[in-house]
């Protein structure tokens, strides 16, 4: 039976999948490849790179005008600055690619005098020995492109993965033999990884800084591979009903939409999850609704999987703070263009009319959580959940009250231990306190955008089974106050916008909670409590 992939290329027939081709512009790479080009593609992990390249291999081997040959030199990554063990890895990969790929081919496609592909994998295995390193890789390619009868296509694969002096060497020696295509070096050279290559920051062995647009100035256009689109998710989707019978409701595909952006792990992640590892939807006759979903995406995220975790340890990076902590705080930051792209390519932001904000609804959810994992058992120990009325709804009341106390308490401590994102603590904490209380019986929805001020928080709160009045909704505005700031001016705009969000979540249970940073107001020590009106909601307001 077919499944949903999650772990490496699709190119097995038992995965559920797209054609990786139609994806590209097809008629852009292929103008790109018959004007002998060197070009870039470049997209964030597990987004299927791996997966189109291969496809194209295909494509190209079978269509019969070129040969093309697949290279992933990931493995040399740890030669770091050894530039003889690096190029010694590359060259053994290509060796081994060649072989294999030579098999599948017509017995025309060898220059005379060659038996096979192995035949042809041992001469450019002897370049190694015969070459010094800095000139091996160079001539090795000039070994394969002689042996063949048709123009070489080559697509590296995880060429961002080298570090130093072996990437250095990587690239400047494939741009050395760039005058000499088609005869001597590959016709077109298609370089892939997470970055954009001017992006390469190469620290070499004498530390030296150089950028990988000039080890590689030969490049002539950088594609990016982008994510999957609300109808192609309906698709993939719809081949598992097909194979099995069981249905999605028809709002899953928008909700999956909404959960992923259509970032295509998280597509078939959330899918994998929903009708395998929940052990009770295996069976095909349960039809997948919304709620099954939602509960598989809280699972997701609990679960900690490789992607996530690779995601999550970016936020260390001063680069991805300097970009991601505006957003979480909604002011303005020193975040640059760079920053900006840098953080693009990893697939933490995306781009909107408005400015840039985070890629997708689940890493809106998994960003505070991790910033705020170490912690977040603490709530349960410093706090009862008597925030529960006896008929199983949530007192807000009561809940903001005991947060109240508690920020007064210790949010210096707090913001202290959250490196790199100290600003960011109210909003951070808040949504680390609330992540405690939905635990089990909630879930959170979370709106933040550069340059906003405000952040937006919604708890869905679960009644007992069959309440007609769950889920209980309840909105949460969170607001800064400065020194420069009159508190009266602020609530005003606060109340305007927090009714805004109201409205749009359809429910008149609203808080607004206002973090202070000025020192000298007497809020500082004496719980702060008020009340406004807007639009005819009531709002209660919170100061901390």
């Amino acid at each position: 039976m077919k499944f949903f992939n999650t772990a490496g290329p699709v190119n097995r027939p038992d995965h559920y999948k797209l054609d990786p081709l139609h994806r590209w512009d097809l008629d852009e790479i292929f103008g790109l490849i018959h004007q002998e080009k060197y070009f870039i593609l470049h997209a964030p992990r597990q987004t299927g790179k791996t997966s189109s390249l291969l496809a194209l291999m295909d494509y190209l081997n079978a269509e019969g005008r070129y040969v093309c040959v697949y290279a992933n030199i990931e493995a040399a990554q740890v030669a770091r600055h050894n530039v003889d063990a690096g190029i010694g890895t590359v060259i053994g990969e290509l060796s081994r690619r060649v072989a294999t790929c030579v098999k599948a081919l017509p017995a025309d496609t060898l220059s005379p005098g060659l038996v096979d592909g192995d035949a042809l994998a041992a001469q450019i295995l002897a370049a190694m020995h015969s070459y010094k390193p800095e000139d091996a890789l160079n001539a090795a390619l000039s070994i394969l492109c002689r042996g063949l009868r048709k123009p070489l296509v080559l697509l590296i694969d995880e060429i961002d993965a080298l570090v130093g002096d072996t990437l250095v060497s990587v690239l400047r020696q494939i741009r050395a033999g760039y005058d000499k295509r088609p005869a001597d070096a590959p016709s077109t050279v298609l370089l892939c990884g997470v970055r954009d290559i001017q992006d390469y920051r190469i620290h070499r062995s004498n530390e030296d800084i150089i950028t990988g647009g000039s080890a590689f100035n030969i490049k002539s256009k950088s594609l990016r591979l982008g994510n999957f689109s609300r109808e192609d998710i309906e698709a993939l989707y719809r081949q598992h009903t097909e194979e099995t019978g069981q249905a999605f409701e028809p709002a899953c595909f928008d909700l999956v939409w909404t959960f992923t952006g259509g970032q295509p792990w998280l597509v078939n992640a959330l899918a994998y999850e929903v009708t395998y590892e929940m052990k009770e939807n295996r069976d095909p006759s349960v039809t997948i609704t919304p709620a099954k979903l939602d509960a598989a995406k809280e699972r997701l995220i609990l679960s900690r999987a490789t992607h996530l975790d690779q995601l999550s340890d970016k936020l260390s990076e001063p680069r991805v703070q300097r970009v991601i902590l505006p957003i979480l705080s909604g002011e303005s930051g020193q975040a640059q263009e760079d920053d900006k792209e840098y953080c693009i390519d990893l697939g933490l932001i995306k781009r909107t009319p408005q400015g840039v904000e985070i890629a997708n609804q689940i890493y809106r959810e998994v960003i505070p959580r991790e910033l705020t994992k170490e912690h977040q058992d603490n709530f349960t120990s410093r706090f009862q959940p008597d925030w529960v009325r006896p008929d199983g709804g949530l007192d807000a009341d009561r809940l903001f009250t005991l947060f109240q106390d508690f920020w007064r308490e210790n949010a210096g401590i707090w913001a202290s231990h959250i490196k790199g994102y100290q600003e960011a603590a109210p909003q951070l904490v808040t949504q680390a306190f609330l992540q405690r209380v939905a635990n089990g019986n909630g879930s959170i929805a979370r709106e933040y955008a550069l340059l906003r001020k405000r952040t937006d928080l919604m708890l869905k709160w679960k009644y007992p089974a069959g309440d007609p009045r769950s889920p209980q909704k309840i909105v949460i505005e969170l607001k800064t106050i400065r020194s420069k700031d009159s508190y009266e001016n602020l609530k005003a705009e606060a109340l305007r916008q927090t009714a805004e969000y109201a409205r749009i979540c359809g429910t008149d249970e609203a808080h607004l909670l206002i973090f202070d940073r000025d020192e000298s107001r007497s809020w500082r020590d004496t719980p702060f409590h008020d009340q406004g009106e807007h639009d005819g909601i009531r709002i209660r307001i919170w100061g901390m």
